[in-house]
């Protein structure tokens, strides 16, 4: 029996014309049960749920869930290549505090090793045409979800030497691509794919299991797909379709955007704003720091996103504030995007402030396998130190004093925290309130987070004169958050 073992990326279907045992006859009966030969391309629409993955607004509790109008998904299996369109709105939960709901329209791409969304530029009018935002770290997820549909499973395990065991009345077919993407599925006795397991890298999660399961196979216009998809991610549940329609081999064209084929891997940079003595607005990028100099150590404030930003914050920090250590690191919230580089300061032997909530998430995620993407925590297997609270702490070296703050009742998570400086009047604080570029359109209501966030000030009794915000593009005042939320500022 002869067989091309072909890579997943520009995957040219290669069917084994023979078969040595039952177990690989499951496998190709499979493939012709869902006519996987002649499948170039496909789309699949339908409607139903998607979940914002890595934004619990608590530990303890599932990804918020959005409501999905329309889904559609279209994939060239050649290339390999897929657009996702999703229209969506946040459902609304009781008992939490949200903005209204807005509809969002998402516009995803991949293609090869380049991913990017098409969206107009933040805060432009309407009808401002899309542009392509390069989305590199979105590749291996994306390429994930082309080969976690029927099809894409099948022809992905016939070009890579897969190799099929039985599971009771079921075949269990495992492969790995492109040298370490392992990727599981189950096949059961009426020649369906039941269930597609594989493996992508999380800074928080490490390897993470993302798990999608097929139901209600019928005759969608002459190819047999799935009724009903579900997938879950990060031991929650991101997505759910009721599909409606689906198409057999049409013209997918995705061409890469000329700024998204030319752009190239840059190092996070990190902008140095001096907003007190010894108190510095670490900026760059979608998310900012703030480091806090101490007799004899530093305080920073957030590690966000990824080692790569936490490795440019540590040498920022050496050569703004030299010859003293990062002795805490404390964490506004446990989002993905505000955790993911708190791993990096464990291995540099910081201590963790964050709250008691948070503590026990992040010592069972960080206990996680990282096989596709080592960090340095991985190699050095130190262990983290964590200081934590419920709603206060106080961080002092005799001199200055540090105040963390829960922010009571703010609807977008339980755990979220203020930093405040008492002698410098400096509140520095994550996603309650995002300053807006000078002169943009001010919103049609306040932001809840926002005047929660006023309400909370007012109730410890603060007393505000900048605002350190962790997004946004400028330092601001109590009176621009005031503003921001209708209060009187006289």
């Amino acid at each position: 029996m002869q067989r091309a073992i072909i890579p997943i990326r520009g995957l040219t279907l290669a069917m084994t014309m023979a078969v040595c045992s039952a177990h690989a006859a499951s496998l190709q009966e499979a493939a012709s049960a869902l006519g996987v030969a002649g499948v170039k391309s496909i789309e699949f629409s339908g409607s139903g749920l998607w979940f914002q993955f890595g934004q619990a607004p608590n530990p303890n509790l599932p990804w918020p869930r959005f409501d999905v109008s329309s889904y559609v998904a279209s994939i060239d299996y050649g290339v390999p290549s897929a657009r996702v369109q999703i229209v969506r709105k946040q459902a609304i939960e009781p008992g939490r505090q949200r903005p209204a709901p807005v509809e969002q329209k998402p516009d995803l791409y991949v293609s090869g090793a380049q991913a990017w969304n098409l969206a107009p530029p933040p805060n432009s009018p309407p009808g401002t045409a899309p542009v392509a935002t390069a989305q590199p770290a979105a590749v291996e997820e994306r390429i994930a979800e082309i080969w976690s549909t029927p099809q894409g499973f099948l022809k992905a395990a016939l070009a890579n030497n897969a190799k099929a065991e039985p599971s009771g009345a079921k075949v269990e077919v495992s492969f790995t691509a492109e040298g370490k993407y392992r990727y599981v599925g189950t096949i059961n006795e009426r020649n369906q794919i039941e269930r597609v397991r594989t493996w992508i890298d999380n800074p928080i999660l490490g390897d993470t299991l993302v798990e999608t399961s097929f139901a209600d196979y019928k005759d969608f216009g002459g190819v047999q797909f799935p009724a009903h998809i579900a997938r879950i991610q990060g031991g929650h549940p991101v997505l759910d379709l009721t599909i409606a329609a689906v198409k057999l081999n049409p013209a997918v064209d995705i061409a890469i955007p000329q700024n998204v084929a030319s752009s190239q891997p840059t190092p996070p940079t990190v902008a140095v704003n001096k907003l007190a003595d010894g108190v510095y607005y670490l900026t760059g990028g979608t998310h900012h720091s703030v480091a806090i100099e101490q007799r004899d150590h530093v305080v920073l404030v957030e590690a966000p996103l990824n080692e790569e930003r936490s490795l440019a914050l540590i040498d920022k920090v050496k050569e703004t504030i030299p010859n003293k250590p990062i002795k805490y690191l404390v964490n506004s919230h446990v989002h993905f995007d505000h955790s993911g580089g708190l791993r990096t300061f464990v291995d540099a032997d910081a201590v963790i402030v964050t709250h008691e909530l948070d503590k026990p998430y992040f010592e069972k995620a960080w206990a996680a396998p990282r096989a596709l993407h080592p960090d340095r925590l991985s190699t050095s297997q130190k262990a983290a130190k964590f200081e934590t609270y419920a709603d206060k702490h106080v961080l002092t070296d005799g001199s200055r004093t540090i105040e963390i703050h829960r922010i009571a009742g703010n609807g977008h998570s339980d755990e979220l925290a203020l930093v405040y400086l008492p002698t410098e009047k400096i509140l520095i604080e994550a996603d309650a309130y995002t300053p807006p570029a000078p002169n943009a359109t001010p919103p049609a209501a306040p932001n809840p987070y926002s005047v929660n966030l006023y309400e909370n000030i007012q109730k410890l009794k603060l007393d505000v004169s900048q605002i350190a915000a962790l997004h946004g593009p400028r330092v601001v005042t109590l009176a621009d958050l005031r503003a921001a939320i209708g209060q009187a500022t006289n």
